[in-house]
Order: structure tokens, then sequence, then C-alpha cells
């Protein structure tokens, strides 16, 4: 019987090292979080992209006005002289508001597209700076890993203190 309660207590023993030791291992990953986008709205650098687009936007709203006025003044042209015109007059003018109104759809998604375009272009060098800055940060504080509240996403990860399962789950669903 003795030797039973030896076994049972050197079970419990290895037992309470192994509980021990892994709450030590936990202990050392520690996990961070960001709100990413509440970053790039305190940074300076966001303000001064917000202008550039802002200054782009204004402008190219200008011309999509000026588009709009000359539609506007040839159509009211055009009905306030309908029954003067001959047919080929008016079928012309008709087809050039037509040629103007496609004009005007074109430049409206284009100008969208540019303004996309420009703001992905200046905020790509803040995105870098911010995403670095992180990084710094989570390595300083030896973090595991950092989610971002923003995007929902995990934008930091320690590849050392972490395991892909990827390449474990596939094995175990039978895909190579």
């Amino acid at each position: 019987m003795k030797t039973t309660q030896k076994l049972i207590l050197a079970l419990v023993a290895v037992a309470a090292f192994l509980f021990v030791g892994t709450g030590a291992a936990n202990a050392q990953q520690k996990f961070g979080y960001i709100n990413s986008q509440e970053l790039l709205f305190a940074m300076p650098e966001f303000d001064s992209v917000q202008s550039k687009v802002s200054a782009l936007g204004k402008d190219l709203e200008s011309q999509f006005n000026a588009m709009k006025t000359e539609m506007i003044t040839k159509t009211q042209e055009l009905q306030s002289n309908l029954n003067t015109l001959s047919e080929t007059v008016r079928k012309q003018k008709e087809k050039e508001l037509y040629d103007l109104q496609t004009r005007i759809e074109e430049f409206n998604q284009s100008a969208n597209q540019e303004l996309q375009t420009k703001q992905q272009e200046l905020m790509q060098p803040v995105y870098e700076k911010a995403r670095t800055a992180i990084t710094n940060v989570a390595k300083e504080q030896s973090l595991t890993a950092v989610f971002d509240l923003a995007g929902g996403a995990l934008i930091y990860q320690n590849e050392s203190q972490m395991v892909n399962l990827l390449p474990l789950v596939k094995q175990s669903l039978g895909i190579q």
C-alpha cells in the first residue's frame, strides 16, 4: 500500500509540476489590441492627406458642376427653340446633349476612381508608419499578438510564439 501511495504522490507531484510549468509558459504570452482607425485619425499625416484629397475633390467637383451647367444650358436652349429648329438641327442638338451626358457620366466615374486612387496612394506611407510603430511597440512589450479592434483582424504576430495551424489541419483532414 505504501508503494501505491508513493506512486499517487509522485503522479500528483508530476501533474503539479506540469500545471505550474504550463501556467508559467502561458504567463509569458501577452496579447494586445489597438483601434487602428483611431490611431490613423490621431496621426498628423492623416490631416495632411485628407486636405490634399479634399482639394482634389473640390477641383473635380468644380469641373463636374461646369459640365452639368453646360448640360442644363444646352437643354434649356433646345427646349426654347424646339419649334423653330429644323429636324436635322434638332437631331444634332439632341445628339450633342446625349454625348455631353455620356461625358458627364464618364467624368463622374473616373473622378471617383481618381479620388480613391489618390487617397490610397497618399495613405500608404501613413499605413506603413502606423504598422511599423505597432510592430515596434508590440516587440518592446514582448507581445505574442496584437488584434485590431477597427478591422477585427490580427495585425501583429510573433511567429516564434505562434503556431500556424493550416498545415496541421490540412493533414488532419487528409489534404495535401
